[in-house]
């Protein structure tokens, strides 16, 4: 499974319905996720891509897009 599709899996699963972002979508200023939700996802990320994710980049911003999580797996190896 490719890392956008692993993605798409975790929003979908954090959002609790099938959403189809486009990759540049703002996640939260389109509602499709919520402030509370972005602990939920940041956990899932971590357990899905084995990695550890500083509290220091617990910031909507780094995660409000497809592209910006897939960017910020990039810079920090998986």
């Amino acid at each position: 499974m490719d890392k956008r599709t692993k993605i798409n899996e975790i929003l979908n699963g954090i959002a609790g319905k099938p959403i189809s972002p486009a990759e540049d979508e703002s996640l939260f200023d389109s509602g499709l996720l919520d402030s509370f939700a972005l602990a939920d996802l940041v956990s899932a990320l971590e357990k899905a891509f084995e990695l550890k994710i500083p509290d220091a980049d617990l910031n909507p911003r780094k995660f409000d897009s497809i592209e910006r999580i897939e960017s910020y797996l990039e810079a920090h190896g998986k």
